[in-house]
């Protein structure tokens, strides 16, 4: 089934004077439409691949997957257009022998995680599983980039304050090339990111009223993200305390156990050895990291004395 041309532009908010501009053959996009429409099972396939190959990493905590819409591809290459006849010449047209690798996300995949600082892990993982032919973190302006930059990773400013890092990948599943895009980001740029595509996709141009309060969301979602950041370092920095007052208690308990023992064993206790266990007893809370809890639990067994 081929597209209607009028109703095409219509549907998607494309100027008729842009599409002439860019001497674009409505025939040769019809043909991409029906030849991609015959691939796109095969693309479904292999983005399911990838993204269980990513499911597998632990701090990824969720992962989603498509491979784009037929009309999408044809709106996206529509608007492509003339910024390849900048990168190549004027004379270029997409066609059926080239779309393929043109158009870098025909495959996406999103791996969303909890925490900013796991993005390096992840980052790890896919660069030692596939060939990366191209990273590009997507950045709002004043954001701390200095990682980025460690890593020679190509910084790109969003005006939109969208953030994401993407990844375009290279596999051969059969002797012909396949190009994916992987985006990477957290749970609350994801939210954002969403909300943002939409209103993008349902607007020639967005109203003011609507930029305003997404900048502001924007901005809630980058406070949230360092929050939850915080969060899981006072998380981590409480369970290490824990486990280290708990080692504690259990030693000072062990040696409590080991004098009222010593103690109940003996029928008469002279003044030297009731010294020498009041000592003992002072030394444990002189050692005790817990202050006044430890003192508190000797306190009764010293007056018993």
């Amino acid at each position: 089934m081929k597209l209607n041309k009028e109703d095409f532009l219509r549907n998607y908010h494309i100027s008729e004077a842009d599409y002439i501009k860019n001497e674009i053959d409505w025939d040769i996009l019809n043909d991409i439409y029906i030849d991609f429409k015959k691939y796109k099972h095969r693309y479904e396939t292999q983005a399911d691949y990838i993204a269980d190959t990513l499911r597998t990493h632990k701090k990824i905590h969720s992962v989603k997957s498509r491979v784009k819409d037929p009309e999408h591809l044809i709106v996206k290459i529509i608007r492509k257009t003339s910024d390849r006849k900048i990168k190549y010449g004027e004379d270029f047209q997409f066609n059926v022998d080239n779309y393929k690798e043109e158009v870098s996300d025909l495959i996406g995949v999103r791996a969303i995680h909890i925490f900013k600082e796991d993005w390096e892990d992840i980052h790890n993982y896919i660069t030692n599983t596939w060939k990366v032919m191209e990273i590009t973190a997507n950045v709002r302006e004043g954001d701390d980039t200095q990682r980025f930059d460690e890593l020679n990773i190509q910084i790109q400013s969003r005006k939109s304050g969208y953030r994401s890092v993407h990844y375009l990948i290279e596999f051969f599943p059969t002797n012909q090339k396949v190009i994916a895009e992987i985006q990477v980001r957290t749970i609350f740029e994801e939210g954002y990111g969403e909300i943002d595509h939409q209103l993008r996709y349902s607007h020639d141009q967005i109203p003011e009223v609507l930029t305003l309060n997404l900048l502001l969301l924007n901005r809630i979602a980058g406070s949230s993200d360092e929050m939850a950041s915080f969060i899981n370092l006072l998380n981590r920095s409480w369970t290490q305390m824990e486990g280290k007052y708990e080692g504690i208690i259990d030693y000072k308990n062990k040696q409590i156990k080991e004098l009222k023992d010593k103690i109940e064993k003996t029928t008469t206790i002279e003044d030297i050895e009731k010294r020498d266990i009041l000592s003992s007893l002072d030394n444990i809370i002189m050692k005790d990291d817990l202050g006044n809890l430890t003192e508190n639990l000797i306190k009764p067994l010293k007056e018993s004395l």
